[in-house]
C-alpha cells in the first residue's frame, strides 16, 4: 500500500483541519510514493524507536507527537532531531504524526471510556459548526460518586500506571471529572469553569497543583505519557482492521524516565 493511500485513510479519519494552530501533524519525513508494508507505532520518534523500528524493518513510524515542530533551518547530526531525522532516511522510513487532530477525533473520547465517564461534554472547544462540536479533553460524572484517592487509583489501574500524584484532600467526594491527555497545566481554569470536581491530566508542576486546589478542584496527575500511551493500542486497533493487509507492530520504549 503507498504511504500516500495511507495519509488518505488517516486524514479522513482524522483531518489535519481538526489540528491546533500551533501544531505539525502529517508527513515529516519521507516521500509519498513509498510502499509500505509495516507500520510502527509509538508516541515519539526517539533513537531507540528509530533503531527499533529499522530491526524490525518498518517502513513508516507513525507517532502522535511530531518529529518536527519548530522551524528548522538546517539537517545534520550536530543535533538530536537533524540526527533522527537523518537516521530516517538513511532507513529508508518514513515518519507520521497525528497529534492534536488525534488529540480532538479519537484521544480526548478513549480517555473517557477507559475511566466510563457519563454524560460527558467537551472540555475546550476548538471546533465547532452545524453538526458537531469537537475539541481538547472530555468532562462528564463519574461512573459512581468516590473519593479522591480512589479516583487516583481507578486512574493508575485503567491507564496501567504503577503511580499517579494527586492533590486536594484524599477523603474528598468526587461525582464529576474532567480529563485531558497529555500537558493540560493551562485549562485548569477551564476544568473548574466545568464545574468539575476532579481534573486529570499530566506535567503539573508544583504550584499548578496546589493553585487548583485553591480554586477548588482536586488535580491528579497521571503523567504525559501515562494517559496518552493509549495512542499505541488505539491505532494498533485501528489500523489492523482498516488496513489488514499490513502489518502493524509497536516500537513504543516505554515511559521516558524511572522510578525508584
Amino acid at each position: 500500500m503507498k504511504l500516500k493511500e495511507i495519509m488518505q485513510q488517516l486524514e479522513e479519519f482524522c483531518p489535519r483541519s481538526f489540528a491546533l494552530s500551533w501544531d505539525n501533524v502529517g508527513l515529516q519525513v519521507g516521500y509519498a510514493d513509498k510502499e509500505v508494508n509495516t507500520i510502527a507505532l509509538a508516541v515519539d520518534a526517539t533513537s531507540d524507536v528509530i533503531e527499533e523500528a529499522a530491526a524490525q524493518k518498518a517502513d513508516l513510524i507513525l507517532t502522535h507527537h511530531p518529529l518536527l515542530f519548530g522551524g528548522v533551518k538546517k539537517i545534520t547530526d550536530s543535533d538530536y532531531v537533524g540526527s533522527r531525522v537523518l537516521s530516517l532516511v538513511r532507513r529508508d522510513i518514513c515518519c507520521y504524526a497525528m497529534h492534536t487532530n488525534f488529540d480532538v477525533l479519537g484521544m480526548a473520547d478513549a480517555a473517557a471510556d477507559l475511566l466510563q465517564l457519563q454524560d460527558r461534554e467537551v472540555l475546550e472547544v476548538t471546533y465547532e459548526d452545524d453538526l458537531s462540536v469537537e475539541g481538547i479533553g472530555r468532562v462528564g460524572s463519574l461512573k459512581e460518586p468516590m473519593k479522591l484517592s480512589e479516583c487516583a487509583a481507578l486512574v493508575a489501574k485503567a491507564f496501567e500506571i504503577e503511580h499517579v500524584r494527586y492533590y486536594g484532600d484524599p477523603e474528598q467526594m468526587l461525582v464529576t471529572c474532567a480529563i485531558l491527555p497529555g500537558s493540560g497545566k493551562g485549562e485548569i481554569d477551564l476544568a473548574v469553569r466545568s464545574g468539575a470536581d476532579v481534573y486529570i491530566t499530566g506535567d503539573i508542576s508544583h504550584h499548578d497543583g496546589i493553585d487548583a486546589v485553591e480554586k477548588g478542584i482536586a488535580v491528579i496527575d497521571a503523567g504525559h505519557y501515562g494517559i496518552e500511551k493509549i495512542f499505541i493500542p488505539y491505532m494498533k486497533e485501528y489500523l489492523e482492521r482498516e488496513m489488514p493487509a499490513i502489518r502493524i507492530i509497536s516500537c513504543d520504549t516505554g515511559a521516558p524516565f524511572m522510578e525508584t
